[in-house]
């Protein structure tokens, strides 16, 4: 019932599940799901290291985020407008990550998650709508997290190399995208 209802969220999670196989069984990450491909006309390798997931916890935890935000989003404004965000936080998320680390060997959802937290956030203190309206705690929380990813603290507690710049570009783009969003719909809002 909830895929049909949220079909563009339930291929993004289908997309991730099926990418926390790769992180999680296969070495080396198969070349189709590593960043990179602009010279080789593989510009897909753009955004598709979003789908691989490296162990159970990260799949869980972005596949929770990406029901819990990407549904919202998909309800509100269309599958098209979901994927086209997608897209977009994938793509500069990824990018930031590898400008700042230099490597390829990332993936995840969370840039992306982060992208689609921006947009509801600054969308919704522009234009609000009750389908996308989250506790500011919820908010506040995410953002505390960043900051908590960012000591290194949890590098050293979990053993594993966190996409630090994915997320803060991935909320950067996000909010961008939602103060463009948010301003097009109080526009229209106001047009009636």
């Amino acid at each position: 019932m909830a895929a049909r209802l949220h079909p563009a969220t339930a291929v993004l999670f289908i997309g991730s599940l099926f990418g926390w196989f790769i992180g999680s069984f296969l070495y080396p990450v198969p070349r189709p799901f590593v960043f990179g491909g602009i010279g080789d006309g593989e510009t897909w390798r753009l955004v598709t290291p979003i789908f691989v997931h490296f162990g159970l916890m990260h799949f869980v935890f972005n596949g929770l985020w990406l029901c819990l935000l990407g549904s919202r989003i998909e309800r509100l404004s269309g599958s098209l407008h979901l994927i086209l965000l997608v897209l977009l936080s994938a793509l500069f998320s990824n990018m930031g990550q590898f400008v700042w680390s230099g490597s390829v060997n990332f993936g995840g959802m969370s840039g992306v998650i982060y992208g689609l937290l921006g947009y509801i956030w600054i969308r919704n203190l522009l234009a609000p709508h009750p389908l996308i309206t989250l506790p500011k705690e919820l908010i506040l929380f995410m953002i505390s997290w960043l900051f908590v990813c960012m000591t290194g603290i949890l590098d050293v507690l979990l053993g594993v190399g966190i996409a630090n710049a994915a997320h803060a570009t991935g909320l950067v783009i996000g909010m961008l995208l939602g103060l463009v969003f948010g301003a097009v719909a109080n526009i229209g809002k106001r047009l009636k």
